[in-house]
């Protein structure tokens, strides 16, 4: 019997969902999973299932964890390899992922998550762009410092999963990234996860699909 479920929307848009239910796969719990459709906003059925109305949203053995980078902390007290053993490569894991839950905004409004398209050459703006620059610094760093082909080494820990779906923004809109970023684009693609991740959201139904995210301006 499952110790609890997970709360996430739809797998074709949910960003910040990936994240959590990346977290919860790798810290191996055992939940249910609940996936409720998006509408292109908050709808009453995610109001009525999660405290914030919200998701992720995740009930674990008496515990009610909601936002994706407390769900990522509470999955790390399971399974602490989820970040470095280090202390200061720790703490710094830990500085750009918290970067990614409060910041990027310019990229997040241009370049929202659609695993089912791509728009290639679209929505370059400015912002998106600064954005960019920041994130390929971000990720070169901690590739030279840690030897790929994650950004903290050989294990897919909670920093890549708080980069996960800037990745799939990546392969939707195409801006122009570097050898170093195209590479770890790569290297999270074909991650075991990811794969069922992009699976499950193809067999999602088409009356799901929203129309400002399928074609837009």
């Amino acid at each position: 019997m499952a110790q609890g479920r997970l709360v996430i929307g739809s797998k074709r848009y949910s960003s910040w969902s990936l994240r959590g239910w990346l977290a919860v796969r790798l810290a191996g719990l055992d939940v249910e999973e609940v996936v409720i459709p998006l509408a292109g906003g908050v709808t009453p059925a995610v109001r009525e299932a999660t405290p914030s109305g919200t998701v992720p949203y995740l009930e674990h053995d008496g515990a009610r964890i909601w936002e994706s980078l407390a769900i990522a902390e509470y999955c790390a007290e399971i399974a602490p390899e989820l970040w470095p053993a280090d202390r200061a490569t720790r703490a710094h894991a830990r500085s750009i992922a918290s970067e990614m839950h409060a910041g990027f905004r310019g990229l997040r409004m241009a370049m929202p998550m659609n695993l089912g398209r791509t728009f290639p050459g679209q929505r370059r703006t400015p912002e998106a762009l600064e954005d960019i620059a920041r994130i390929e610094a971000i990720w070169a760093g901690a590739l030279a410092a840690h030897g790929g082909p994650f950004l903290f080494g050989e294990r897919f820990g909670l920093a890549d999963v708080m980069y996960a779906p800037v990745v799939t923004r990546f392969l939707t809109w195409g801006p122009e990234l570097s050898e170093t970023s195209r590479g770890y684009v790569a290297a999270v693609r074909s991650h075991p996860l990811m794969e069922r991740w992009y699976d499950e959201a193809a067999a999602e139904p088409a009356s799901w699909q929203i129309e400002k995210y399928e074609n837009p301006a």
